[in-house]
């Protein structure tokens, strides 16, 4: 039996801007089984065109594929007073239906809420509550979207307008389907900048360079690592609170102490960036020496040199002007001739 003690705090403001995330960030909605509230955003008509772009071009390649093959295997093993116009009009019906019907639904079932779109896009298709799609809800999705969106067979350019309307207007961004279906589609992709981590400041130079770290291991780094890249993000005193509680990890396996009243990102910093360095001196050195072992491995481009001018005082022996006087006839060497 466990007790939970509830205090009453007062709010925490929301930072907004660059510094922290705005409050429209994980705009999905999505609540945990623990009352707490998924940093997952809804899927917009942009992503949501995207998505459907590609699918289309990736249906009507399927279809044309499976066309040309079924066809090919009827043609051949079915009676020729079978194979006649009205044969290949139900087969392309059959196409037609697995194409806009069978295809969402399948990809959606076991790929878990993604078809190839949006696996490119980075978009899934969840319940309303946040679980998994179901066959049901999916083949739901379908119809409906067959029916009024897309291709629309009741009133094409009539239901196209609704459905674009009632996706600008939905606080979700979902569309018809998903509001008979009971889905929504989310993001998979955080939309959060890379930041690169902070870079030792100079005082701290001469103490980094005499750390040993022979005792920090992958996983800290990494640790520490996604903690400078993701601080700005965070809010006081949960930053502070973090930053102590990593520099004290990273402490307990490294020497000597540090400066007294430097803050602990900056030491987190400059441990970062000094495991960094020499990390990038020992991937020279080996580089050097298979450099030298394995020279066909690290080939050299051979550069073609620039044709050097030559000074007019210096003239090359072909250039020379001839002079007048005859040359002097090169000695014999071999015994005199017999007359």
């Amino acid at each position: 039996m466990f007790t939970v003690r509830v205090t009453a705090q007062p709010p925490v403001p929301v930072p907004t801007g660059t510094a922290g995330r705005a409050p429209g960030w994980a705009d999905a909605g999505l609540v945990s089984g623990e009352a707490v509230e998924l940093d997952v955003r809804a899927a917009r008509l942009g992503s949501r065109v995207l998505a459907l772009l590609l699918d289309i071009v990736v249906q009507a390649a399927l279809t044309l594929l499976l066309a040309i093959l079924l066809s090919a295997l009827a043609t051949q093993l079915l009676p020729a007073g079978l194979v006649d116009g009205a044969f290949f009009q139900g087969l392309a019906t059959v196409f037609l239906v697995f194409a806009l019907v069978g295809y969402p639904v399948l990809f959606e079932r076991f790929c878990h809420g993604r078809t190839p779109g949006k696996m490119a896009v980075g978009l899934r298709v969840v319940s309303a509550d946040g679980g998994p799609v179901g066959l049901r809800q999916s083949l739901t999705r379908a119809l409906v979207g067959v029916a009024v969106e897309w291709p629309g067979l009741v009133l094409p350019l009539l239901s196209w307008v609704a459905g674009v309307t009632v996706m600008l207007t939905d606080r979700r961004g979902r569309r018809l389907g998903d509001l008979v279906a009971g889905t929504m589609v989310v993001h998979t992709r955080t939309a959060q900048s890379w930041r690169p981590a902070p870079m030792i400041i100079p005082p701290l130079v001469g103490w980094a360079v005499t750390l040993d770290l022979t005792r920090l291991d992958d996983a800290l780094a990494l640790a520490v690592r996604q903690y400078l890249t993701r601080a700005h993000g965070l809010t006081e005193p949960s930053r502070t609170r973090l930053a102590q509680g990593l520099w004290s990890e990273v402490a307990a396996v490294t020497s000597p102490p540090p400066p007294r009243g430097v803050p602990e990102p900056l030491l987190l910093a400059a441990v970062l960036a000094e495991r960094n360095r020499r990390g990038a001196l020992r991937l020279r050195r080996t580089r050097a020496v298979t450099a030298t072992l394995w020279p066909e491995l690290h080939p050299v481009p051979q550069l073609t040199p620039a044709p050097q001018p030559t000074p007019a005082s210096t003239a090359t022996p072909e250039s020379a002007p001839t002079s007048v006087r005859p040359s002097v006839p090169a000695a014999r060497t071999g015994p005199p001739a017999l007359g």
